[in-house]
């Protein structure tokens, strides 16, 4: 029997009992689409993590004080040490740090924030001029704050667009005065929109003013909550890292044995972490989904025994006209495989169009073709190695046996 003959046969027998066909097939369509999706969600995740932490500088060092653990009864709480970083720290980097492309200290903290169209509750960052640098954060309109507006502590504020909608509406909010605390200041600028920062929250509600001016006039204190330095490349994060800590070391004049009051995290290993995790979880998801495969490949082996058991005295015929036993084999062989193949096939167009409707749902997906070709390939191996059994047991019929079932 030649390839396309047996093709022809089997085809003509699995389209003989469509409904059966398909109810065999279900478990791999199943299979196959639930592999796909769970992995275009996991990546479609994965992808939008690394976007939102990538939007915060890939090239970024963050400093802050170093936590420390107390434990009281049963209970474990983390607090801060009393905050070591100051303004000082953040000039000491930036005179001597060689890596350094732009340095900003930060301070930060939540003030209820009145406009000419409403009022609410916003977090107030004081940062240096280089902070847009640092973060790659552009300025919609007006301008970003100078080294004058910060020596001289002037009160100008520049606005995120979810503050800017929040305080004044759809009135152009520049050069027009808002009130933090019993302060007042005059918004100078726009920053362009974000979206959503790496932890889920709006990255444009918030409002920006000198660091000196938040030290002294809103907050009366010293320290920062952060210093942040962008790298002049990836390739000199490590480097960059190491010689923070010998230059913050020297400015606390800590000894080679103490520890270090500051931690330094490095966005570079930020990404690298989410992303093994997410792909962590992707791989968890499509081992889960990947079982209903094994649960098809059983249907698929149930239905292949029934068939050789109904088609019993068509297997003696076959025998008698000439067939060998391993056109029988191949026969059940094939159309093992091409249930499987079609189950794929169908799970191929399902999953794409799952993933089309979550994307109108605005949840991201992104389709692997790697994983396509694999799941395909998947589903014929099922096929294979579920079918195998029966068609061998159909090419081990003795004829007269086979001739004589009833």
């Amino acid at each position: 029997m030649n390839l396309l003959e047996l093709i022809h046969v089997c085809f003509r027998s699995i389209f003989r009992n469509r409904m059966r066909s398909l109810l065999t097939s279900l478990g791999i369509i199943i299979g196959v689409g639930s592999v796909i999706v769970m992995v275009a969600i996991g990546e479609g995740a994965q992808r939008t993590i690394e976007e939102r932490i990538t939007a915060m500088g890939t090239n970024l060092i963050q400093i802050m004080p170093r936590r420390m653990f107390t434990r009281s009864g049963q209970q474990s709480a983390a607090f801060p040490r009393p905050n070591r970083l100051t303004k000082e720290d953040a000039l000491k980097l930036k005179a001597e740090a060689s890596f350094a492309q732009a340095i900003s200290g930060i301070t930060q903290r939540s003030f209820t924030v009145s406009g000419e169209a409403g009022s609410g509750s916003v977090t107030v960052m004081g940062v240096e001029p280089d902070y847009p640098i640092i973060r790659n954060w552009e300025t919609a309109e007006g301008i970003f704050f100078d080294e004058a507006d910060l020596r001289q502590r002037n009160r100008v504020a520049v606005l995120g667009a979810t503050t800017a909608a929040q305080l004044f509406g759809s009135a152009n909010p520049l050069n027009r005065r808002i009130r933090i605390g019993t302060d007042h200041f005059t918004v100078i600028g726009l920053l362009e929109k974000k979206g959503a920062g790496g932890n889920g929250n709006d990255q444009d509600d918030i409002i920006m003013v000198p660091l000196d001016t938040a030290l002294t006039r809103l907050l009366n204190t010293r320290n920062l909550n952060t210093i942040a330095m962008s790298v002049v490349s990836k390739n000199y994060m490590d480097a960059a890292q190491k010689e923070a800590v010998l230059i913050l070391r020297e400015a606390h004049k800590l000894p080679d044995s103490a520890d270090p009051d500051f931690e330094i995290m490095n966005m570079a290993d930020i990404i690298d972490m989410a992303s093994e995790t997410s792909r962590s979880l992707t791989i968890l998801l499509a081992a889960i989904a990947g079982v209903s495969l094994l649960v098809g490949g059983i249907g698929i082996m149930n239905i292949m025994l029934v068939s050789v058991t109904e088609r019993t005295r068509e297997i003696g015929i076959r025998m008698a006209v000439g067939a060998r036993k391993r056109d029988i084999l191949f026969q059940f062989l094939t159309e093992s495989i091409m249930l499987s193949l079609l189950g794929g096939i169908i799970g191929i167009g399902l999953a794409v169009l799952v993933c089309k409707i979550l994307g109108i749902m605005h949840i991201p997906t992104a389709i692997n073709p790697l994983i396509v070709a694999v799941a395909a390939l998947f589903a014929a191996l099922v096929g294979v190695v579920f079918g195998y059994y029966p068609a061998r047991k159909a090419a081990r019929l003795y004829p007269i046996d086979a001739l004589r079932y009833e």
